[in-house]
């Protein structure tokens, strides 16, 4: 009985640890936000896009460790700091001006703008992108497009525009583009795999 009780107390520690540990991350990442909102929204923006890249080569593709193709993460991490963070994190921006509020019904036509006239734009670049730097040629991207496109974007609306609507009624703007790229670690899985998918 006793051991039971140690190993139960053990596990309660750990986890009080744990949550201390995630509680002290996440002031540190508060803390780094305000003061240098732009570069870490980037920076998150980039490095999540890289582990949904791992979550696809590892758990939809099952390449195993060994046969992991570093430089294609290295390629979507790219994507996720030069267009992914920069894109995006302008985009709320520009959003915030566009329908003002934080109501209810501020949070409905800022997700319709974003789902009707952001997504599409932004899904059909990402994967152009994606298909250039896979060394595509621009017959090929197109190809490609055509083959993918509809189905992501078919995916993307059963994704995002809940997740929207809690994000931009909810989440204050400076910490809108990580909230969307944690949700994203499961998306960029895949649309790396998407986008990827020769």
């Amino acid at each position: 009985m006793r051991g039971r009780e140690g190993i139960i107390n053990s596990s309660l520690a750990s986890a009080g640890l744990t949550n201390g540990r995630m509680a002290g991350l996440w002031r540190s990442y508060q803390a780094l936000m305000t003061r240098y909102p732009w570069s870490v929204q980037i920076v998150t923006a980039g490095s999540l896009v890289g582990v949904g890249d791992v979550v696809s080569q590892q758990l939809i593709e099952r390449r195993g460790l060994a046969h992991h193709n570093v430089r294609r993460t290295a390629r979507m991490m790219s994507i996720g700091f030069f267009f992914v963070g920069p894109v995006i994190g302008s985009w709320y921006k520009v959003l915030d001006r566009l329908v003002v509020g934080g109501s209810k019904s501020a949070a409905m036509k800022k997700m319709l703008v974003d789902q009707l006239c952001f997504a599409p734009c932004f899904l059909g670049a990402f994967l152009g992108i994606s298909g250039a730097l896979n060394g595509l040629t621009v017959e090929e991207n197109i190809v490609k497009l055509k083959r993918d496109y509809t189905d992501a974007l078919i995916s993307n609306y059963y994704l995002w525009p809940p997740v929207q609507i809690a994000n931009f009624y909810f989440i204050p703007l400076h910490h809108r583009l990580a909230v969307v790229q944690i949700v994203a670690v499961a998306w960029n899985s895949y649309l790396t795999w998407k986008a990827n998918k020769m």
